[in-house]
Parts: C-alpha cells; sequence; structure tokens
C-alpha cells in the first residue's frame, strides 16, 4: 500500500463499528479521498486533530488499490476555524460549503481550483460579516469548477445572444430568449444585474466579489435561482440549508428577538 500525504479539508465523517470512524476528506492532492481513522473513538489522543466538520488537516494515509476506503495514519490539525464556531450562522454556511463539495465533487479526482475555493471561502467567513455573500460566492464559482454551471452567455435553445428580456429554465439548464420561452413554460424571467452578477463572480476572485453591490431585489432572486439550481441537480434540498432556513426564520421571529433583548 503506497503512503501519502496531503493536505483536506473534512467534508463529513461516521462511526465504523465500535471504535472507529470513516472521515471523507476533500484534499489539494487528490480530491475527495475517504480514510478510515482506527480506534480514534476509543483514544482520540492518536491523531492530533479533533476531526471536526469543515477543519484543515494534514493527513498520511495508505492507498487501497481495490478500495475506496484508504488507512489514514496521522491526521494533525492545521485550522479548526475557532471563529466561525462562535457563529451559529457561520457554521451553517461552512456545513452547506462542505456538503455541496461532497455532493458535486466526483471520488479521487484532484481539482486544486476547488481546493483553493473551499479553503478560502472558510478563511474569509472566519473574517467578514457578510457570511451570506460567501456563500453565493461559493456556490457560483463551486458550480463553475465542477461543470455544473448554467448556461448564461446564450439562449440555451436557439444559441442567439439574448439582447432584451430572458427567462431562467431548470428544465434546459440555462437562459431562453424571448423566441423560445414557451420551449419551458415553467421557466421565469430573470433580470439582467441577476445574470450580470452571476457572471462576475464567476470571472472574478473572492476578494473582488465581496466589493460587489446587489440590491435586495437582485440579491433575493439569485439566491432563490441559485437553491432552485441546485434542488433540481441534487434532487432535494441540502440538508445544511434546511437549517441556515430554519435559524433565518428564527432570528427574524419577533417573539425570538424580544426574548433575547430582555
Amino acid at each position: 500500500m503506497p503512503i501519502q500525504k496531503s493536505e483536506g479539508i473534512i467534508l463529513n465523517k461516521r462511526d465504523l463499528r465500535e471504535t472507529s470512524l470513516v472521515v471523507c476528506f476533500y484534499t489539494r492532492d487528490f480530491g475527495k479521498i475517504n480514510g478510515v481513522l482506527k480506534g480514534i473513538r476509543q483514544d482520540p489522543s492518536k491523531f492530533a486533530s479533533t476531526l471536526e466538520i469543515f477543519s484543515n488537516n494534514e493527513i498520511i494515509f495508505y492507498t487501497k488499490r481495490n478500495s475506496a476506503l484508504h488507512l489514514v495514519s496521522a491526521c494533525d490539525l492545521k485550522n479548526n476555524f475557532d471563529l466561525i464556531r462562535k457563529d451559529i450562522h457561520k457554521v451553517g454556511i461552512a456545513s452547506m460549503m462542505t456538503e455541496l463539495t461532497a455532493k458535486l465533487m466526483p471520488q479521487e479526482d484532484k481539482n486544486e481550483e476547488v481546493f483553493n475555493l473551499l479553503l478560502s471561502c472558510l478563511n474569509e467567513l472566519e473574517n467578514t460579516y457578510d457570511a451570506d455573500k460567501i456563500a453565493t460566492i461559493f456556490k457560483i464559482k463551486l458550480l463553475a469548477l465542477s461543470g455544473f454551471k448554467p448556461h448564461l452567455d446564450s439562449c440555451v435553445s436557439c444559441g442567439r445572444k439574448i439582447l432584451d428580456q430572458s427567462w431562467f429554465s431548470l428544465n434546459l439548464g440555462g437562459l431562453l430568449c424571448l423566441r423560445c420561452q414557451q420551449k419551458d413554460t415553467t421557466s421565469r424571467l430573470i433580470f439582467r444585474g441577476t445574470i450580470a452578477s452571476i457572471l462576475h463572480i464567476e470571472k472574478n476572485d473572492i476578494k473582488n466579489n465581496l466589493k460587489l453591490g446587489m440590491n435586495p431585489q437582485i440579491k433575493n432572486q439569485l439566491n432563490a435561482i441559485l437553491n432552485a439550481f441546485l434542488n433540481f441537480h441534487l434532487d432535494k434540498e441540502l440538508n445544511s440549508e434546511k437549517v441556515i432556513n430554519k435559524l433565518s426564520a428564527t432570528y427574524f421571529d419577533p417573539l425570538y428577538m424580544r426574548r433575547v433583548l430582555l
């Protein structure tokens, strides 16, 4: 069994028998991998990490040729993102990012751009007040890097460049022009500002995107389309997204706020 070393971010984990864990890492050098950490539940001191979701670790593992489950011999914590863990809404955003990465990215297919995106967004999330904008940036960029991005450069049906109104079709995965709009009667009118915002985020780095201003109408439509697009292609809503929505509803509930303030 060849020995390998890489930096990895924990996407999820599950118990294995009475003493071990199976951990899914997104690594810089190997993409998404699954590793067994034997005996860690019985003796947590065996590894220099608490193995929390979305923590960044240096791992050493032995690859198995006939199995997608590798043996992790060392896991050293690099960054636990403790500042994120102090804010429940940011924890929800970070969990969404790891869940979406696990859902969209194939097993053991190196994509260093995806690793850098996830790590950069976690670093920014720790230091920004606008967690929701980080979530939007991450979704758009991950869709682009994973090959799932919607078609926004022209009409997805006829290929013509759209110069006036356009509609977004979940079924066809992109924009429809006025002539083709009837090919999907469930398509919805989309603002030009929403399209421009998505294209801007795709083409620019995170620092520049954090400076991007969006009026509330465009921001709401952008989030609605992104979430609908993801739910359509994943066949269900992300578990972390459900939690984020519940948290948002709770925080803005007047009775909850009154209890907190008093």
